[in-house]
């Protein structure tokens, strides 16, 4: 089983960043390695159980299920039903933490998935760009 770990100080209130993470639809708003995104069956982006279907700038399709979100606990957990990626059993957590002293966030976000050995370095590595990208994208848009 692979392991993908990423941590970030995010130039953001946690507020400011959980405003724009939290939204399971609103990868393409914030994120540059997509372009569109829709909830299937018209159901709300916030409810456990949703699955959020996008398409990055390439025409890759992934079709993600949210399994947890958690406004208290500044929290929101995946799975991957579908991708153009060679990942099985791939499951994902983000979570936030305020940075007291300085008014930050502490952002980590995970995946743990199975892959084959001879796709698992590339794989890796496309996970934990996408992960990156995306707190930087967060810290650049609140940047002070």
């Amino acid at each position: 089983m692979a392991r993908v770990y990423v941590t970030m100080v995010l130039d953001a209130d946690i507020e400011q960043a959980w405003g724009v993470l939290r939204d399971f639809n609103g990868l393409p708003d914030y994120h540059p390695m997509f372009a569109e995104s829709h909830i299937e069956d018209g159901r709300p982006a916030d409810q456990v159980g949703c699955v959020r279907n996008f398409v990055d700038h390439e025409g890759g399709r992934i079709r993600e299920e949210l399994l947890a979100l958690s406004d208290r606990e500044y929290l929101c957990a995946y799975r991957i039903l579908e991708a153009g990626m060679p990942v099985r059993n791939y499951v994902s957590q983000m979570r936030l933490w305020p940075v007291t002293e300085s008014g930050q966030t502490f952002g980590e976000w995970w995946a743990e998935f199975d892959v084959d050995p001879a796709d698992e370095a590339a794989t890796v590595e496309r996970v934990t760009e996408t992960f990156r990208q995306a707190f930087q994208s967060v810290s650049a848009r609140f940047s002070r």
